[in-house]
């Protein structure tokens, strides 16, 4: 079996894998004290950060290497696919669980979209 550059080093490698974790964060009490109502901390840690994982393996694999061999527009388009996959990883560090929320400066981040790319 071939495993590809993505998968190099893999540490979730199937849905098990992920819930061993969260059994284990489901033991410390300093995880399941963020459980409320359905909200289940230690399988929310879990699923984040085996989406993190892919997440951070997607931008040094694929991501980060297109950065750096293009120029212009396309760079420029770039950075906006780059923006949105460092938002889909901002969710998972400060939406979908409770745990690290503390990282945030605020919970009141402003954003502004980027300008048009200015044509040469």
């Amino acid at each position: 079996m071939n495993m590809s550059r993505f998968d190099h080093n893999k540490v979730f490698r199937s849905p098990q894998d992920v819930a061993r974790l969260a059994e284990q964060l489901a033991k410390l009490s300093e995880v399941t004290r963020f459980d409320q109502g359905e909200h289940k901390e230690a399988p929310a840690l879990a699923d984040s950060f085996s989406d993190l994982e892919n997440s951070f393996r997607e931008f040094l694999d694929e991501i980060l290497p297109k950065l750096a061999a293009s120029e212009g527009e396309e760079l420029y388009d770039l950075l906006l696919e780059t923006a949105e996959n460092f938002r889909h990883i901002l969710y998972h560090i400060l939406e979908q669980q409770k745990f690290f929320r503390y990282v945030a400066p605020t919970n009141d981040v402003s954003w502004q979209p980027p300008p048009p790319f200015k044509r040469a």
